[in-house]
This record gives structure tokens, C-alpha cells and sequence, in this order.
């Protein structure tokens, strides 16, 4: 299982990026959300993946954020929903939108999303409204992880003689563009940056 890629961007569309991953090419179908989030061609990128295995055919879907991949997850497991359709749900609605509407039984809301009629609304909130709250809970928790990491990393670099100011703005930009986000990435990224 494919679950993580780490490369540059070859090419870059609003339904797929080409990631070179040390000379092997893997093209990736991704939602418009991922897209806005992911760097420019050229540049390098991690994204989340999912290995969808169909018969004769395998299709990698990417993700820029844990969180998106985990909804992705959840709605190719309701019946009636394939891989296909959950991105193209994604590219219309963010993941949190979609998790309220669910949580919320918003049938309009669901019914609003391009490709979604109203036997699959009624079945998305069948099927995923107790589901749900485990990935609310997930997205909680990475949330918490993460902003420790970036106020630790920001500590961190104050007392190497940054501004505080200068110091949030850095590590808000490279956990912007990293998947992965841990103390030493940041803080190693950022004296990079600074120095450059």
C-alpha cells in the first residue's frame, strides 16, 4: 500500500499532480482542495495517498492534508460511493463542511454537492453519522499536535534571536507547505529560509 509520497511536482492540474519520487513518475488524482494547497510545479511536495485496486486497474488518490484523507476514507465506504465520486465530493465541499453537514443531518446542504442526489444524502448520514465523531476526535487531537509543535519550534527559534513576529510568520509558512510537521523539520527549515 502506497500511503505516503514525497517528490517533486512534474505537472499540476486541478484533478491530478505528476510527482517525481527519485525517478519514478506517479500520477495522482486529487481533489481542487488539494490543489489550492499543494506548491507549484517544480517544487517538492508531500501529500497523503490512498491505492484504490480495481480489477486490472490501480489509481492513486492524494491528499495534502491527514484530515481530508481520513473523510475520503469514510465516504468510499458508504455504498453507491466510489473513489471518483468522494473526490469529486471533496472538490466541492471542504472535509469540515462535509463533517457538519453529516453530524447535522443537513440534507439540503449534502443535496448542494455536485453529484450527490437525495438517496445519497440520506445514505451518507445513515450509514456515516456515528462514524463521524471518531474522525472529528482524530482531527481534534492532530490539531492540538500540531500547534505544540509549531509553539515549541517558534520558542525555539525566539531563543536563537528572532523576532516573535518573524518566527510564527516562518514556521506558519512551512507547516503550511509540509505534510509531515515535526520540531526538528521546522526549526532546520526555518534557519534554512533565514539564511537564504
Amino acid at each position: 500500500m502506497i500511503g505516503y509520497l514525497k517528490g517533486k511536482i512534474i505537472s499540476k492540474k486541478p484533478t491530478e499532480v505528476l510527482i517525481d519520487v527519485g525517478g519514478v513518475g506517479y500520477l495522482v488524482n486529487i481533489s481542487l482542495t488539494t490543489f489550492d494547497k499543494i506548491p507549484e510545479k517544480g517544487n517538492e511536495t508531500e501529500i497523503f495517498t490512498y491505492l484504490h485496486v480495481k480489477e486490472n486497474e490501480f489509481s492513486l488518490y492524494g491528499f495534502a492534508e491527514q484530515e481530508e484523507k481520513n473523510v475520503f476514507e469514510l465516504l468510499i465506504s458508504v455504498s453507491g460511493i466510489g473513489p471518483k465520486l468522494a473526490i469529486s465530493v471533496l472538490s466541492g465541499i471542504s472535509s469540515a463542511e462535509l463533517i457538519e453537514a453529516i453530524r447535522n443531518q443537513d440534507l439540503i446542504k449534502l443535496k448542494s454537492i455536485h453529484g450527490i442526489g437525495k438517496k445519497t444524502a440520506e445514505r451518507l448520514i445513515l450509514e456515516l453519522k456515528d462514524k463521524i465523531g471518531g474522525v472529528v476526535e482524530a482531527n481534534l487531537e492532530t490539531s492540538r499536535e500540531t500547534y505544540s509543535v509549531k509553539a515549541d519550534a517558534v520558542a525555539a527559534l525566539v531563543s536563537l534571536g528572532f523576532t516573535q513576529k518573524k518566527a510564527e510568520t516562518l514556521v506558519n509558512q512551512i507547516a503550511n507547505e509540509i505534510a509531515e510537521i515535526d520540531l526538528e523539520n521546522l526549526i532546520k527549515e526555518a534557519l534554512k529560509r533565514a539564511n537564504g
